[in-house]
């Protein structure tokens, strides 16, 4: 038993490990391949700061949107957590994260099922559906503005042919159709034969709970109101990076369709397990303001106009998560002593649905 803990550390550390390093070492490769004098200079001169507030305080609501949209889904499985538990869960989500990846969400599952005395597998299930409606969301924005702003690639592919010459030459190399063709053989295996193997029966687990969660939506009260926060989550997201781009006196006028494909090049770039997107949110906000006009798109010398709205805009939302990290976990002890004292009364689970 001991010796399978000790592994299970290991290879936790070792998971994060690496997270961490492709974090620095990409934030590194970016900050050193770029003039920081003329960053600076940008920073000093070419900012108006104020517009920070507006973006403080809706990327504050987005959280909130978020916890009341989770709010659903865990009332459906019989989980009735107060709003302000749920909404500091969130914000304990991202602070979490800036330090372990995806670490975040485990620990709010974890939290809210103890909290309320619930199933940690229910609120696991939930917590998989919230996310996997991210993932959706993602992926048909993506959709989306690829086709709308079509122009703007082609444009950068014309303007470096061997990108396109290499995209061309994976699109139909035979081996990444072979590979494709065995990984799906592989999955179709894994999911129909009878095998017992742990490993196996973990992702078959874990897929189901995924489904489980998911599906739940569809049977839930309140559809409606799902989609409605889902819209609130995801407009936050996008106004917070379009009010943004009017604090630099270089962005202000780059409208609404760039602001998506930065949107939406940044929602992809967070998709790299690094720590709160630490290297990969910027090189992707970097392409797409080189996609129209910002600065040319050279790893060897970044752009220091891009470089610095990067640098600012990530910093700023990384300071609030900090600041809301903290009062988050300020909160939840104070609230463990009014639990604890009687003067707080939790309101166990139900007998709902069961993931």
């Amino acid at each position: 038993m001991q010796q399978q803990q000790i592994k299970k550390i290991i290879s936790s550390i070792f998971k994060y490990a690496i997270s961490i390093a492709i974090g620095v070492g990409l934030f590194y490769f970016l900050y050193n391949n770029v003039d920081m004098e003329q960053m600076r200079n940008v920073l000093k001169e070419n900012v108006n700061y104020l517009w920070f507030i507006p973006v403080i305080i809706v990327s504050t609501f987005s959280h909130i949107f978020r916890a009341c949209r989770w709010r659903l889904q865990l009332r459906a499985i019989g989980i009735d957590a107060p709003l302000s538990a749920l909404v500091n869960s969130i914000f304990g989500t991202y602070a979490v994260n800036l330090v372990f990846p995806r670490l975040g969400e485990v620990w709010r599952t974890g939290y809210i099922a103890s909290r309320q005395k619930a199933s940690f597998t229910a609120v696991l299930g939930s917590m998989f559906a919230d996310r996997l409606s991210d993932t959706v969301t993602v992926l048909l924005l993506t959709l989306f503005t690829f086709f709308i702003a079509r122009g703007a690639f082609y444009s950068f592919l014309d303007t470096y042919p061997q990108i396109k010459d290499g995209l061309w030459n994976f699109a139909t190399s035979p081996w990444v159709w072979c590979a494709a063709i065995v990984g799906i053989a592989a999955i179709v295996w894994l999911f129909t034969s009878k095998t017992q193997n742990r490993f196996i029966v973990k992702i078959k687990q874990m897929v189901s709970n995924l489904w489980e969660g998911f599906s739940a939506i569809a049977r839930m009260e309140g559809k409606w109101q799902f989609l409605g926060y889902t819209v609130l989550i995801w407009g936050c997201y996008f106004m917070q990076l379009y009010i943004a781009t009017f604090a630099f006196t270089f962005t202000h006028d780059i409208g609404v369709k760039a602001t998506l494909v930065l949107f939406v090049l940044s929602s992809i770039g967070m998709g790299i397990p690094t720590n709160g997107g630490l290297g990969s949110w910027h090189i992707a906000i970097i392409f797409g303001l080189s996609l129209y006009g910002v600065g040319r798109f050279d790893p060897a010398n970044f752009d220091p106009q891009a470089s610095a709205f990067a640098m600012l805009v990530w910093g700023i939302q990384t300071a609030l998560l900090i600041v809301l990290g903290i009062y988050t976990f300020i909160y939840i002890a104070i609230d463990r002593q009014r639990i604890k004292s009687g003067k707080t009364v939790v309101k166990t689970s139900g007998s709902g649905m069961k993931l």
